[in-house]
């Protein structure tokens, strides 16, 4: 695992002062670029997926739909996107949530998750957990189970598994990296 570590680093690109001042933002495109790199990641999380029994992937909007796709296909598993609100048509279920200034509001399509459903929930990067907060409210709200939370990269100095624990209620929260 050492090995995929590294290489997974060497690929995420450190931009300073973005989206404002003071904040150094960890872009993910160069391992997105890298075959290999990208191989990998998507192995590491199918694998995680595996293990946690889940029979469905969401993955959270933007980024959290290019990892979750191919994790879900990997795993021989359906996907599921969790927008932001008012993007998907039809039917859903909507959970707000609460930022540093102001709310958020997620969406999914109701009919996509069903009493039976193990979910796996995939994302980029878990930073103060209030996305991955309201991801987890909406799947026990569909009837599904919560599988767990699988993530490329934890930024632990922003505390998000402290918040994100009791929401979990025992599922367990993976990280391929912690910075």
């Amino acid at each position: 695992m050492t090995d995929i570590k590294e290489l997974l680093l060497s690929r995420i690109r450190d931009v300073a002062d973005y989206p404002e001042p003071g904040v150094v933002f960890k872009d993910i495109t160069p391992l997105l670029a890298d075959p290999a790199a990208f191989t990998a990641l998507t192995d590491a999380l199918a694998e995680i997926a595996g293990r946690t029994g889940a029979t469905k992937v969401i993955g959270l909007e933007a980024r959290g739909f290019i990892l979750g796709a191919p994790v879900a296909v990997r795993a021989g598993l359906g996907f599921i996107p969790v927008r932001k609100a008012g993007k998907l048509p039809g039917a859903t279920l909507s959970q707000t949530y609460d930022l540093e200034y102001g709310s958020a509001e997620i969406e999914v399509h109701a009919e996509d998750l069903v009493a039976g459903d193990r979910v796996l929930v995939v994302d980029d990067v878990l930073a103060t957990g209030g996305t991955a907060e309201a991801s987890l409210q909406l799947i026990r709200r569909a009837g599904a189970e919560v599988a767990g939370v699988a993530v490329l990269m934890e930024l632990g100095f922003l505390d998000g598994r402290a918040r994100l624990e009791p929401a979990l209620k025992g599922a367990p929260l993976e990280a391929v990296l912690t910075v």
